[in-house]
């Protein structure tokens, strides 16, 4: 449990039974990230990220984790960010915006059955000539063909993962869609947060180890050319030293 006591000016984390096994006071790096563990367990509670848009789209993402991937794509200039879950087509939206203001690189939308509002929504977007969509599941080997079918000879390729969010499915993402990363770049495997929420409102049963963390953990042990890497921060001139994240070891870096 964790007491937040702002007039003493602490924050404390107790055990089951009460006792108390530490104490932070609030100025502290310490207090932040314990108060950000109860916030993001609340923000789970409430759906506060289903209120948020880019431009038009609504866009289901912790506003935070889409400024870090912002870094991320700043840093490593892919000319192909594909994306498996379109959903909305919000965060498509967000990442061609990205690249319309870069001058360089595109976007490749996977989704199992896009909705018909959400399709017209899209093809209507000023941003839709940056956006391919390939309508099937993720992990069928035909629709991993055709997006690698899409990739050029030579482009530099970072890849999202934001559709089913089981360990058995992400997993398979990550092997169907690693071998296209460009070596230094990243695979994103989103919503490792289930495994923090397990028990709360709208979670299974599994969440606890059926969930995209997992599925990155088991991936790296298996693949040695990978490895699970926090991108360093391009500016920090704080005391924070962890993302307030929807995605906990989310980022698997292609390392060769």
């Amino acid at each position: 449990m964790i007491i937040f006591d702002d007039v003493a000016g602490y924050v404390s984390e107790t055990d089951p039974m009460g006792t108390e096994i530490a104490r932070y006071p609030l100025e502290s790096a310490e207090a932040f990230e314990l108060l950000n563990r109860a916030w993001l367990r609340a923000s789970w509670d409430v759906k506060y990220i289903y209120a948020f848009t880019w431009m038009g789209r609504p866009m289901i993402q912790l506003p935070e984790d889409m400024l870090r991937i912002q870094e991320v794509i700043w840093e490593h200039q892919p000319d192909v960010l594909i994306e498996t879950g379109v959903a909305h087509g919000g965060s498509l939206m967000f990442y061609a915006s990205l690249f319309k203001a870069m001058g360089r690189g595109r976007v490749i939308g996977v989704e199992v059955e896009l909705r018909e509002h959400n399709r017209a929504a899209i093809d209507a977007h000023v941003l839709r000539p940056l956006i391919t969509i390939v309508e099937g599941s993720s992990i069928d080997p035909a629709t991993v063909e055709a997006v690698r079918a899409l990739v050029r000879p030579g482009e530099k390729v970072m890849v999202m993962l934001d559709a089913n969010h089981t360990k058995p499915h992400v997993l398979e993402e990550l092997r169907a869609y690693g071998p296209m990363v460009t070596p230094g770049c990243y695979i994103v495997a989103a919503d490792g947060i289930m495994e923090q929420v397990a028990g709360g409102p709208r979670t299974g049963p599994d969440w606890a180890h059926s969930n995209p963390k997992q599925a990155a953990i088991a991936f790296t042990a298996e693949n040695p050319d990978f490895a699970i890497e926090e991108p360093v921060w391009p500016f920090n001139e704080g005391m924070v030293r962890e993302r307030l994240t929807y995605w906990p070891s989310a980022f698997v870096k292609r390392l060769s």
